[in-house]
Formats: C-alpha cells, sequence, structure tokens
C-alpha cells in the first residue's frame, strides 16, 4: 500500500515572488539563510527549499520512502489580499499546482486555492480546477477574514462541490481575537486547533453536511478537539433547541460520518482517540511538512508504532487518502 501524506504545503515560487515584488496584505521579509519568511498575525512561516522547490521535496519523499504528497498552500491564504489580487494569486498557484503534478506524476496531488474573500469567483476557481485541471478538491481555511465556513454565501461553492463528491481540506488560519494569543506561540499552537474546532462544530449544526452528504471533509491537526469535545457537542444537541434547528441526528454521527481526520498531532495516544471517535478508516496520514514544527520521520514513526492491525495501518499510510481522492 502507498504512503500518501496528506497535510502538507508548497508555496510555488511565483507566487513567493508576486508578494515580494507586488502590493500585498502579506509582510515579506527574508532571513540569514536567504529563505523568504511570511508574516500574519499571530505566527510566520520560514520558506525553506521544502516549500518552493518541488525537485527538493521529491528528493525528500524518494529518502523517506513517501510515495505522494497532497500539496496545499497554507496560510495566510489569498483571501487577506484585495479581491483582484485575491483572484489572480489563486489562478497563479493552482496553475503551478497542476505543472508540478505533470511533472512529477503520481508524486503530488494538488488541493485548489480559491480565492475565499470572493465567493462566486471562489465558485468559479473551484469549477476550473475540478474541470480543467482535474484537482479532486479544495483547501478552505478555518475562517475567511472571520467570516465562518458556514455562512450561506460560501453555500454555492458546497453545491458544487457535493455534485462532485470533493474533498475539501479544512486548514486553520488566525481566530477571531488573535490579540490574546501573541506570544508564546499560542496562536499556532492552541489558537489553530480551536479554530479547527470552531469551524467543524458551526458547519454541522448549521446543516451543512446534512444538506451536502457527498463532500468529504479533512480537518487538519486531528481535527483540533473535535475528538475530545464531540461529546459535547451531542450534549448540546439534546440540550439546546437552537442546536437542531438544521440537523436530525447527533453532531457526533455527522462528525464520524463525513469528516476525517489527519495525523499532525505526532501523540500515539491522541491519535488513538481519533481512531476510537471515527474509526480508523476515516484517520490520514500526515507530516505539515516542510514546517518548522512538521516532521515527516516523527509522522512514519508514531504510525508505524500504533496497536492497530496490519490493515489499518496500511488504511492509515495511504489507503484512506487514496479512496476519498479516487487515486
Amino acid at each position: 500500500m502507498p504512503i500518501i501524506d496528506f497535510h502538507n504545503h508548497y508555496y510555488p515560487p511565483e507566487y513567493l515572488k508576486r508578494l515580494q515584488n507586488e502590493p500585498s496584505a502579506v509582510r515579506v521579509t527574508i532571513d540569514a539563510d536567504g529563505n523568504p519568511c511570511l508574516h500574519y498575525p499571530g505566527d510566520y512561516n520560514v520558506c525553506v527549499p521544502g516549500h518552493r522547490d518541488v525537485a527538493y521535496r521529491a528528493g525528500v519523499l524518494k529518502e523517506h520512502g513517501v510515495d505522494t504528497q497532497v500539496i496545499s498552500l497554507t496560510t495566510p491564504g489569498t483571501h487577506v489580499e484585495t479581491r483582484e489580487t485575491a483572484i489572480s494569486l489563486a489562478r497563479l498557484v493552482n496553475d503551478a499546482f497542476a505543472d508540478a503534478a505533470a511533472k512529477y506524476p503520481g508524486r503530488y496531488v494538488p488541493l485548489a486555492t480559491l480565492p475565499l474573500n470572493d465567493p462566486a469567483a471562489s465558485l468559479a476557481e473551484f469549477k476550473r480546477t475540478a474541470g480543467d485541471l482535474r484537482f479532486p478538491g479544495a483547501t478552505l481555511f478555518s475562517n475567511v477574514n472571520g467570516t465562518p465556513l458556514y455562512d450561506k454565501r460560501f453555500w454555492p461553492i458546497y453545491e458544487a462541490a457535493n455534485e462532485r463528491g470533493a474533498v475539501f481540506f479544512i486548514h486553520p488560519t488566525h481566530p477571531v481575537g488573535v490579540e490574546a494569543m501573541l506570544d508564546y506561540w499560542l496562536m499556532p499552537l492552541v489558537g489553530f486547533l480551536m479554530d479547527t474546532t470552531l469551524a467543524a462544530a458551526g458547519l454541522v449544526f448549521a446543516g451543512v453536511p446534512k444538506q451536502f452528504p457527498r463532500i468529504k471533509w479533512v480537518l487538519g491537526h486531528l481535527g483540533g478537539a473535535i475528538p475530545y469535545l464531540a461529546e459535547r457537542l451531542d450534549r448540546g444537541y439534546e440540550a439546546f433547541p437552537d442546536c437542531r434547528v438544521n440537523i436530525n441526528r447527533k453532531p457526533s454521527e455527522y462528525l464520524k460520518e463525513h469528516f476525517y481526520f489527519d495525523t499532525v498531532n505526532f501523540d500515539p495516544h491522541a491519535i488513538k482517540l481519533a481512531i476510537s471517535f471515527a474509526g480508523a478508516g476515516h484517520v490520514l496520514a500526515g507530516s505539515d511538512y516542510p514546517h518548522q514544527i512538521g516532521s515527516i520521520p516523527k509522522m512514519l514513526d508514531v504510525l508505524r508504532k500504533l496497536d492497530v492491525s496490519e490493515q489499518d495501518h496500511a488504511a492509515i499510510l495511504g489507503g484512506n487518502a487514496a479512496r476519498i481522492l479516487g487515486l
């Protein structure tokens, strides 16, 4: 069974050049080693060679025995830009992703970047990438400049994705209230996980998975706190009429049926909790390569040591991702 790393990130060189040389909402600096650094509230990403060189990445994957990466753009995303810049950058990124996949067949599977601050343009770009470029899905951020993903303005995108049975990868971004998380890297260490949790819970209570049941939702970082807090969401469904307006089953049932959890949490006990909650068939290998906090070796080590059946090992390492992506 192939090894498929679902959660990792790529910044096309053309995108980085645009951020550096043209007006942008993103502040770019260069570190002592010549790496571009992208700054956004509460965090910054150091774009090491693995972030921006697909040939270099291919060598790293070969070294570690990883067959395929599902590449995605990460924070700060294009939605932080003006409408026109967001649309232009999303198209540039997606074309670069398609080129990377074509140059290395089977090595890279792209997820589309959408200019989410313009839902109509996002729908058009989703249709282009799903149709012309044959991408299996797209990346969504846990909020769009403070707007939740369950907002009705995004539902036309979900309708189009539902028709195709597409995959949506929800990656966190800085939450509302990030000002309280600026010390000790609290934003990426805590805020990211909580915003993923809020995004998933909001989608479920708003009835998005119920309305669009063919979408496969992947939550980054083991779903934030979802496996741990799902029982509390169910109690909310039982206790509060507002939580039953849009759904007719417990939230945990939608989360187990429609959501997947990547393993960017290298604690075996946490991964076992996710397996216990959603089943081994809903857990996907993820490394967060090449971020400072990510690690392909740690991903492989913790997954190979999991106390699960050989069949479940194979599914988590690659079989589940291959199935939902249609590989």
